[in-house]
């Protein structure tokens, strides 16, 4: 991990991750795998630990944060809880995915009875709660922007 002083290259690596993550959402295939939806939501998890580890960092720096402190511990705290959310959709449209494989192969009939909403409406979830980490890490009220 960088210096946990400066909390600037770990939120522009949040923020970098998290757009990477959004493009790779948004470019799933139709006939995704399981496997993939898997990989994506351990990366998911993976941004909120690093935004958790910086949070517990700099919250035990200083007796008296000072307001910038505060919102800078504010603000990872959301991009936290926005990747563990994402990660939660995601593992949703996991889910989803595999049961509605379960009842197509289970079917006896053409006529199958999906379970919705559908696996896609949670990653596109995802997707829209990845896309705002990249604007929480963009303070201006900071005296240096991490995002730059």
């Amino acid at each position: 991990m960088p210096d946990s002083t400066n909390p600037v290259p770990v939120l522009a690596r949040i923020a970098s991750d998290a757009s990477c993550l959004h493009q790779a959402l948004r470019a799933l295939p139709a006939e995704r795998d399981a496997s993939t939806l898997a990989a994506h939501i351990t990366d998911a998890q993976d941004l909120a630990g690093i935004a958790l580890r910086l949070f517990l960092t700099r919250s035990r720096q200083k007796s008296r944060p000072s307001p910038t402190d505060l919102l800078l511990l504010h603000r990872v705290a959301q991009i936290a809880k926005a990747a563990q959310d994402a990660a939660a959709e995601l593992t949703a449209a996991l889910a989803r995915a595999v049961e509605n494989q379960r009842r197509q192969a289970a079917a006896t009939s053409r006529r199958v009875v999906l379970i919705g909403p559908t696996p896609q409406q949670f990653i596109e979830s995802a997707a829209d709660l990845l896309d705002r980490i990249p604007a929480l890490c963009d303070a201006r009220e900071w005296p240096e922007s991490p995002c730059q």
